[in-house]
C-alpha cells in the first residue's frame, strides 16, 4: 500500500490512491496514509457475518466512488456478491508466479516443490480465490540455502515495483484516447449492416442504407471534448437527459438543434453497458424499416 501511496506522487503517474481501508484499526498502513492525507476507513470483522461485513465497506467505497480497488495486504475471503459488484475494476498482489501457489504458504511451497524461481502476480480479482486474469508478473530467483523468510523478503522488493507500474497501466487501459475509440468502434460495427466513414472531420457510423447513428468526437474544433453522438427521440428528450445528468450528457453544436445528444467519455469510468444501450438505440431510429422489420422477424423466430 505504501509503495503505491509514493509511487502516485510521481507527476505522470495516472492514479491517485483517495481511500485506504481495513479490517484491522492498529494497521501501519493506515497510519501511513493520513499522515499521506488519504482518508481511511477502519472497521473489525468480529461478530459480522461476511456479508455484513463487505456491506459496510462497499458503502465505504460508494461514499468515496474510487474507479478501481487495490487490494495490497488485504486477508480476508470476500463473497462473491461483493466481488461481483466491483468485476473489472479490483486488482490484487500475490506472492506467487500464478497460477502456482494460490492461497497461502507461497514460499515455502515454492522451495518444497525444488522451483528455481518465485515471484508475485498482480491480478484482477474474481469470485474464485487468486485465479483471475493476471495483468502482470516478476521472477524472483530462490537461492541456495533459502527459507522463506529470506525469499519473502526479496519477493516483497519486486512486489513494490511491480504493482504500481501494473496498476498504473490497468487504470489508464480504458481512459487512453485510442482505447477509448477502439471500444466505440468495435460496438458501432457490431450492429448489423454497420458502416464508418469520416463526417464533418469526425469518425461517423451509419446503417447501410439509412443514416448515421454515431459520431465520435475528440476535441472537435478544440472544444476539449470526448464524447459520442447518438440520436434522441427529440430535443424534449435530449433537454430531460442534460437536466438529469449535466455531467454525462451535454448538447453537441451542430447537431443538437437535430435532438442528437453526447455522452462524455472523458470523465472517469465508462459504462461500456450503457453506451451500447445507447447504440442498439441510435441505430433503430437510423436503420431502414425493411432491415429493422428483417431483424424483428429472426428475433421472433
Amino acid at each position: 500500500m505504501a509503495a503505491l501511496i509514493y509511487a502516485a506522487k510521481a507527476p505522470d503517474c495516472p492514479f491517485e490512491i483517495i481511500f485506504v481501508a481495513s479490517n484491522n484499526s492498529d494497521a501501519h498502513g493506515l497510519k501511513i496514509a493520513a499522515s499521506e492525507g488519504i482518508a481511511t476507513f477502519a472497521q473489525g470483522h468480529k461478530g459480522l457475518t461476511r456479508e455484513a461485513f463487505d456491506a459496510i465497506i462497499d458503502a465505504e467505497l460508494q461514499r468515496h466512488q474510487p474507479n478501481v480497488v487495490a487490494l495490497a495486504g488485504y486477508m480476508r475471503i470476500m463473497t462473491d456478491n461483493f466481488v461481483n459488484k466491483w468485476a473489472g475494476r479490483m486488482v490484487n498482489i500475490h506472492p506467487s508466479l500464478l497460477p502456482k501457489y494460490q492461497g497461502v504458504d507461497t514460499y515455502r511451497r515454492a522451495i518444497d516443490a525444488g522451483d528455481r524461481v518465485a515471484g508475485c502476480s498482480v491480478h484482477e480479482v474474481i469470485a474464485e480465490l487468486d485465479a483471475g486474469t493476471v495483468l502482470g508478473q516478476t521472477e524472483v530467483v530462490i537461492l541456495p540455502g533459502d527459507t522463506a523468510q529470506t525469499l519473502s523478503e526479496r519477493v516483497r522488493i519486486a512486489e513494490h515495483q511491480l504493482y504500481p507500474r501494473v496498476l498504473a497501466e490497468f487504470v489508464a487501459r480504458d481512459i487512453r484516447p485510442e482505447a477509448v475509440f477502439d471500444r466505440i468502434r468495435s460496438l458501432a460495427l457490431a450492429l448489423p449492416a454497420a458502416q464508418e466513414k469520416l463526417s464533418h472531420g469526425s469518425p461517423g457510423f451509419f446503417v447501410e442504407g439509412g443514416k448515421f447513428f454515431a459520431y465520435h468526437s475528440s476535441d472537435h474544433h478544440n472544444d476539449g471534448v470526448t464524447g459520442l453522438l447518438v440520436k434522441t427521440s427529440g430535443v424534449e428528450e435530449q433537454a430531460m437527459l442534460i437536466d438529469q445528468n449535466p455531467e454525462l450528457y451535454y448538447r453537441p453544436a451542430y447537431l443538437g438543434p437535430s435532438g442528437w445528444i453526447g455522452i462524455r467519455l472523458d470523465r472517469g469510468p465508462i459504462d461500456w453497458g450503457h453506451i451500447e444501450d445507447w447504440f442498439s438505440k441510435s441505430w433503430a431510429m437510423s436503420a431502414p424499416a425493411k432491415l429493422r422489420k428483417t431483424l424483428d422477424v429472426a428475433a421472433d423466430f
